[in-house]
């Protein structure tokens, strides 16, 4: 039901846009006023509009599927600024006149009505190349922490933390390829993955054995760990709503998921915790959201401590940061998280820290360190405003 409201809601934003980009056209451009042009500037807004529905329905895989994915995908970045910058443009312009701090001439002129329009336009544009460019990008974040134990791996550690890579549909080899090639640069003692490999959808891959093949040639010394994330299970997503594939099957976790980081020598850890070279533990917990199959849960953040000695140094991967306080009482020395994109697009960026204790970046939770990235990759549209896709390098600082 409420996706119901939400496509109506959805329908009559994308038909008031489109109304008002043809309101503007029309103040520059004579042949905007004929009826021809006004079919195709609507039926162009339609497909745009309804190219989430029509991926939706495709047979997954395909050619034109993939293509209308990255439209959809595409559409609904640009889509935010449209309604940002339009709609800010017509409050501002209705407080104005309420207000009475312009004349009403000025309201009903053609030419400050084309100059705004031209403004928004600008703005729409830039913020959307801005985002697809900035998404591309991959940056390294770098930490220096302490932890108050002694580690018999040494004084120092140095760990890398990626997470949600997404990949599939936006995120693929040539992007993995340069993420791999940063960490490889980074000489990692062990390299943690808080989650989200993929996008949902195996068919998604763009070339799954060169994905497996640049994940393989990650060089650390102790190895990659990693725990899943709400989007390493298989759903179809529309507009952010995910759909089970198969409503009588059990098995949300296609195996075809688990099969790949096998291939790729990356040790998954559901709810698990691992003594590495008798020096610290790595312990990976299960999703939250999306714990894996009918009938499994997540453990508690006690069940799951439970036979960890803490008087080694303890590494939890989770990919929410979530049981902060908890982690920290039980012993947990680093906490390391993904899933939140800081915000990925602005205004996310700004509204994030709403929903999470540390929505990004570093918190000293009761002297536990708790780490969570912007991730690699993107959800929905390929596009960062005001955040950064990046890798994060950690060195851990031991007790002598």
């Amino acid at each position: 039901m409420i996706a119901v409201h939400l496509s109506t809601i959805y329908l009559l934003a994308v038909w008031y846009l489109a109304r008002r980009a043809l309101a503007w056209t029309r103040t520059w451009c004579k042949t905007a006023h004929k009826k021809w042009f006004a079919v195709i500037h609507y039926a162009v807004f339609a497909f745009l509009a309804l190219s989430l529905v029509i991926e939706f329905f495709l047979p997954d895989g395909t050619i034109f599927q993939r293509l209308m994915k990255l439209i959809s995908n595409y559409w609904l970045g640009i889509l935010l600024y449209l309604i940002l910058f339009i709609g800010v443009a017509d409050i501002i312009k209705i407080a104005l006149r309420r207000s009475h701090v312009l004349k009403d001439d000025l309201y009903k002129s053609k030419k400050a009505f084309g100059i705004v329009g031209l403004f928004v336009c600008i703005g729409i544009v830039s913020m959307s190349v801005y985002g697809i460019v900035n998404a591309q990008v991959i940056r390294t974040t770098k930490y220096d922490i302490t932890v108050d134990k002694a580690c018999a791996a040494g004084d120092e550690m140095k760990i890398v933390l990626m997470a949600d890579t997404h990949l599939g549909y936006n995120i693929g080899t040539k992007m993995l390829k340069k993420a791999v090639a940063k960490v490889n640069a980074m000489d990692a003692d062990i390299v943690c993955f808080a989650g989200d490999f993929f996008d949902n959808e195996y068919e998604a891959l763009q070339d799954d054995e060169a994905m497996i093949e640049l994940f393989k040639s990650i060089k650390s010394k102790y190895g990659t760990y990693a725990c899943w994330g709400n989007h390493d299970v298989a759903e179809k997503i529309l507009a952010g709503f995910t759909f089970n594939n198969d409503k009588k099957s059990t098995k949300l976790t296609d195996p075809r998921f688990e099969e790949f980081l096998q291939k790729a020598d990356i040790k998954l850890l559901a709810d698990e915790a691992v003594l590495v070279d008798d020096a610290f533990y790595i312990v990976g917990r299960r999703d939250a959201e999306k714990p894996g199959n009918t009938g499994n849960s997540r453990m508690s953040p006690a069940e799951v401590m439970a036979g960890v000695d803490t008087s080694y140094p303890v590494i939890m991967v989770d990919h929410e940061p979530r049981d902060l306080k908890e982690l920290s009482a039980l012993g947990v020395d680093v906490d390391l998280n993904g899933h939140t994109h800081a915000g990925q697009v602005f205004p996310g960026n700004l509204t994030i820290g709403l929903m999470w204790d540390n929505a990004y970046g570093y918190l000293d939770v009761d002297g536990m360190d708790n780490i969570v990235t912007s991730g690699i990759g993107v959800f929905g549209p390929y596009m960062r405003t005001f955040t950064k896709s990046e890798i994060v390098e950690i060195t851990v600082h031991f007790a002598a």
